[in-house]
Protein backbone atom coordinates (compact mmCIF):
# COMPACT_ATOMS: atom_id res chain seq x y z
CA UNK A 1 0.00 0.00 0.00
CA UNK A 2 1.29 3.45 -1.21
CA UNK A 3 0.43 6.68 0.58
CA UNK A 4 -2.06 7.45 -2.28
CA UNK A 5 -3.63 4.56 -1.95
CA UNK A 6 -3.79 5.11 2.60
CA UNK A 7 -5.12 8.39 1.43
CA UNK A 8 -8.51 6.72 -0.99
CA UNK A 9 -8.81 4.62 1.53
CA UNK A 10 -9.39 7.17 4.24
CA UNK A 11 -11.91 9.25 2.36
CA UNK A 12 -13.88 6.17 1.28
CA UNK A 13 -13.86 5.64 4.71
CA UNK A 14 -13.99 9.16 6.60
CA UNK A 15 -15.87 11.05 3.77
CA UNK A 16 -13.52 13.08 3.76
CA UNK A 17 -10.06 14.29 2.29
CA UNK A 18 -7.41 14.31 5.16
CA UNK A 19 -6.19 17.91 6.22
CA UNK A 20 -2.38 16.64 7.26
CA UNK A 21 -0.20 13.51 6.85
CA UNK A 22 -0.86 13.61 11.07
CA UNK A 23 -4.07 12.37 10.44
CA UNK A 24 -2.91 10.00 8.07
CA UNK A 25 -0.59 8.56 10.68
CA UNK A 26 -3.59 8.78 13.05
CA UNK A 27 -5.53 6.73 10.93
CA UNK A 28 -2.66 3.96 9.62
CA UNK A 29 -2.03 3.26 13.28
CA UNK A 30 -5.78 2.74 14.21
CA UNK A 31 -5.37 0.34 11.06
CA UNK A 32 -2.75 -2.00 11.87
CA UNK A 33 -4.00 -1.96 15.57
CA UNK A 34 -7.40 -3.58 13.93
CA UNK A 35 -5.72 -5.76 11.83
CA UNK A 36 -6.33 -3.94 8.47
CA UNK A 37 -2.60 -3.37 7.17
CA UNK A 38 -0.11 -5.88 7.83
CA UNK A 39 3.16 -4.94 9.85
CA UNK A 40 5.16 -4.70 6.49
CA UNK A 41 3.01 -2.35 4.77
CA UNK A 42 2.70 -0.27 7.92
CA UNK A 43 6.84 -0.14 8.49
CA UNK A 44 6.82 0.95 4.75
CA UNK A 45 3.70 3.47 4.97
CA UNK A 46 5.31 4.83 8.32
CA UNK A 47 8.49 5.41 6.85
CA UNK A 48 6.91 7.24 3.72
CA UNK A 49 4.69 8.96 6.29
CA UNK A 50 7.79 9.87 8.24
CA UNK A 51 9.48 11.27 5.48
CA UNK A 52 6.81 13.76 5.04
CA UNK A 53 7.10 14.86 8.61
CA UNK A 54 4.13 13.21 9.81
CA UNK A 55 4.43 13.29 13.94
CA UNK A 56 2.24 12.77 16.84
CA UNK A 57 1.46 16.10 18.68
CA UNK A 58 3.52 17.01 21.68
CA UNK A 59 0.59 16.44 24.04
CA UNK A 60 0.60 12.67 23.24
CA UNK A 61 3.48 12.30 25.47
CA UNK A 62 4.16 13.09 29.06
CA UNK A 63 7.41 13.46 30.48
CA UNK A 64 7.95 10.85 33.29
CA UNK A 65 11.12 10.13 35.31
CA UNK A 66 12.02 6.34 36.17
CA UNK A 67 15.09 5.93 38.05
CA UNK A 68 16.42 9.12 37.49
CA UNK A 69 15.99 8.85 33.86
CA UNK A 70 13.69 11.06 31.85
CA UNK A 71 11.91 10.27 29.02
CA UNK A 72 8.35 10.42 27.23
CA UNK A 73 5.84 7.85 27.40
CA UNK A 74 3.13 7.70 24.92
CA UNK A 75 -0.30 8.62 26.54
Amino acid sequence: MLVEELIHHFTNVKNYTPSHVNELLDYLQKCYINGEVSITEYKELFFELNNLKAEKPSEFFIKTKLFNFEFDLPC
